[in-house]
């Protein structure tokens, strides 16, 4: 990977929805060469999709809680948990830690109500539970614009 394509990704992810001939403006190249490196990027796993980014006000989503959540530690629990946590829309993001939380979750629901009826309902019922701590985010300081990819 070269500077140019450094420089392709960071367009794309400043803006997916670029075309292709503004992308080739942008990095200096004309759009067939451009478009060649933006497939070869692709067909290598190196950009793995193309989203939309939504306010999640406008979706009935602007309450986010973390939760932290320790799992038993033997091997069926754990990938009970993970598969279990598949199934639940409200949880839009999840990673498996070293020591202790176990996991952390990311949610999004619409109110303390609704975060309340899935903690009841859903969190605290999955196998394989010993604790569940939720700290509710008060205000996004810094919003994810994707990662750097240096010079």
């Amino acid at each position: 990977m070269d500077g140019i394509d450094r420089n392709i990704l960071r367009e794309l992810q400043n803006d997916g929805r670029l075309t292709i001939q503004e992308l080739a403006h942008r990095v200096g190249l004309t759009p067939s060469p451009c478009m060649r490196r933006v497939r070869q990027l692709e067909q290598d796993g190196v950009i793995q999709g193309y989203r939309a980014v939504i306010n999640p006000e406008a979706v009935g989503r602007s309450f986010e809680v973390l939760v932290s959540i320790e799992v038993k530690r033997d091997r069926e629990a754990v990938e009970a948990f993970e598969a279990a946590l598949q199934d639940i829309p409200d949880v839009i993001e999840a990673y498996r830690l070293f020591g202790s939380p176990g996991c952390l979750l990311r949610i999004a629901v619409a109110d303390l109500a609704a975060y309340e009826r899935l903690w009841i309902e859903r969190l605290t019922a999955l196998s394989g539970i010993t604790e569940v701590n939720s700290q509710i985010i008060m205000k996004r300081i810094k919003e994810p614009r994707g990662l750097p990819v240096g010079i």
